[in-house]
């Protein structure tokens, strides 16, 4: 992160820098999904092969994902329409999504969903929508609901209703905010990190926690990766 800790003063500023990233089709999430045949006609029969080692994944579709901030993901998306993947919500569909969670949502996530867009851009796989039923194009399956999640944790898991998802981590990893603790900490858990019959709770599966919900925005907001500090902290116990 390039900035000092961040302060409520700095939210507006926040969430603009968000939301010229988040509507950005090549910037809303960490990766970008491209035609590997324009980046062959654009940059040379060879480029893939050149650049193979920076590849995320290929599609079977003939496209490959690669870094949202590479040079050929913001060429091609470069005169594509801006706007959010899915619409903001208005203050009274939060409330709705509040009712059904039990528990108030910090005011800066608030903005996020109703100033930026009900999800589908951030960290990793993007933040969840509060709404259901929101289904990017050409997916086959509607983008994952917090509230569904929320509610799904605590009966299945007992995650704590103060847990708030916020979006996947890869494998059993899961981002969560804290609606309780102070400053809003986002939490770093291992879904498969506890076992139950060891008479242990979602809590042993907490693997790091970052400052404040406003800290780890702002960390993909200047395009640094939320788990730069994660992997860094790791280094340093090893």
């Amino acid at each position: 992160m390039t900035r000092g800790q961040p302060s409520a003063a700095d939210d507006d500023a926040l969430i603009a820098r968000l939301r010229a990233r988040a509507w950005d089709p090549g910037l809303r999430l960490d990766r970008a999904t491209l035609p590997a045949a324009w980046i062959r006609e654009s940059y040379g029969a060879d480029h893939l092969d050149r650049i193979s080692s920076d590849i995320l994944s290929y599609g079977s579709n003939g496209t490959v994902q690669l870094a949202s901030r590479r040079e050929e993901v913001t060429a091609y998306f470069a005169d594509a329409p801006r706007g959010p993947l899915f619409a903001p919500l208005s203050r009274t569909d939060v409330d709705e999504a509040e009712r059904s969670l039990g528990r108030r949502l910090p005011r800066l996530l608030r903005r996020v969903y109703t100033e930026i867009a009900d999800g589908g851009f951030g960290p990793d796989g993007g933040l969840a929508s509060l709404a259901r039923g929101n289904r990017a194009p050409g997916h086959l399956h509607d983008w994952t609901s917090a509230v569904d999640v929320h509610e799904r944790n605590r009966a299945v898991d007992g995650v704590p209703a103060s847990w708030f998802f916020l979006t996947g981590g890869g494998c059993s990893m899961e981002w969560y905010v804290s609606l309780a603790a102070v400053d809003h900490p986002v939490l770093l858990y291992d879904a498969d990190g506890w076992v139950a019959d060891w008479g242990e709770d979602p809590h042993d599966g907490l693997r790091h926690a970052t400052a404040s919900l406003r800290h780890w925005l702002w960390t993909w907001a200047d395009g640094d990766d939320v788990w730069e500090e994660v992997l860094a902290r790791q280094r340093a116990e090893e």
